[in-house]
């Protein structure tokens, strides 16, 4: 079976497309060695993200097994993760800024 997606670490709620993939497909993946499945709420294409569980507002967003970002709305398993729905914290020098207050 070919693989169409990947989850680069076992605490991510995050997997990246590695096909362009479309809404209603069921998307087969292994976590720690567990299998999951995902039924894709949109279309991704290849490089995205999708949501692999719910993630409630103001929520992390785990990518690498590190925060990537904050939810800024809620968003379902199987949905697409993107700037529409997720607010960067990495590389923010406002954030940085902020936090050191």
């Amino acid at each position: 079976m070919e693989r169409t997606a990947i989850v680069l670490n076992g605490k991510d709620n995050v997997a990246t497309a590695l096909a362009d993939l479309s809404a209603g497909d069921s998307v087969a993946l292994e976590v720690d060695k567990n299998q999951l499945s995902v039924k894709l709420v949109n279309s991704i294409l290849f490089g995205h993200k999708f949501s692999l569980v719910d993630i409630k507002l103001g929520s992390s967003i785990l990518k690498y097994g590190e925060v990537i970002g904050e939810a800024t709305k809620d968003i379902k398993a199987g949905e697409h993760v993107h700037v529409h729905n997720v607010a960067s914290t990495r590389g923010r020098g406002d954030v940085v800024k902020e936090a050191a207050k």
